[in-house]
């Protein structure tokens, strides 16, 4: 059966959908079935997989979610074992739509559950930010990994959306967990950088992912041309860490 992973954060700029992108990538070239779904209007993700070029219009989450087409008409493939729901622009208006239906925020949640065992990991990528999108997705995930930069003020808005995640938990899905804290764009020669990295340790300890995110031009180079780390530059710090993540991920959920 397949886990449901949301990555959220209220915050812009700390990895979020670097983190979608590369670790799908190296658990699909560990063997693992992957779904991921680009649930921003932005459509990074999309782009950073090299989905959605020239401008060209594709059908994605929106039409999912508007009944408009089906999950193989949306799906894409761009490397093997991993798939992708794209997206758009148009997915802004998914919200207004979906607003005006009943147990609206648990749309996402019966979209996925009819093809949930298909996969061994679906991960959401969510706007960078607290959205009704953002809602439908922590509705329908059973735990999120939450990247966090290690940057100034880090620690206290870290604070904020776990407290927003306890009461989606209490209102809306008692199943959701906390999968884990990534520590991202992290630098070893930055003194604020450790020293934030060791106070949301110390706060948080056993939900800290043991792999930090290193700061690395080739992730973003990466995501520029369209191409997973992996295989735009596989021997990059970038490309190593999120290969340990994934490591670290397969390890939680193998029975012991």
């Amino acid at each position: 059966m397949g886990k449901i992973i949301a990555i959220a954060s209220q915050k812009g700029g700390v990895g979020k959908t670097t983190t979608a992108i590369n670790l799908s990538a190296c658990l699909a070239v560990k063997g693992r079935k992957i779904l991921v779904i680009d649930s921003d209007p932005q459509a990074s993700l999309t782009f950073g997989l090299g989905i959605r070029k020239n401008g060209e219009k594709i059908k994605g989450l929106y039409e999912l979610y508007a009944g408009k087409a089906t999950l193989q008409e949306v799906l894409s493939q761009p490397i093997e074992n991993l798939y992708v729901i794209p997206s758009r622009i148009d997915l802004f208006m998914a919200e207004l739509e979906i607003f005006e239906t009943e147990q609206r925020e648990k749309r996402l949640k019966f979209l996925l559950e009819s093809f949930k065992d298909e996969f061994d990991y679906i991960f959401i990528d969510c706007p960078p930010s607290f959205s009704f999108l953002t809602l439908c997705a922590l509705v329908a995930s059973e735990s999120v990994i939450i990247p966090v930069q290690c940057e100034q003020f880090a620690l206290e808005a870290l604070r904020i959306f776990i407290k927003l995640l306890w009461r989606i938990k209490g209102s809306f899905n008692e199943a959701l967990e906390l999968e884990g804290i990534l520590l991202t764009m992290f630098s070893k020669h930055i003194n604020l950088s450790r020293t934030i990295a060791e106070d949301i340790k110390r706060v948080f300890r056993s939900k800290i992912f043991e792999t930090y995110i290193p700061r690395n031009i080739a992730l973003s180079e990466a995501s520029m041309n369209g191409i997973p780390a992996i295989f735009y530059a596989p021997d990059a710090y970038g490309t190593i860490a999120y290969s340990e993540l994934a490591q670290e991920i397969i390890s939680r959920h193998s029975p012991s």
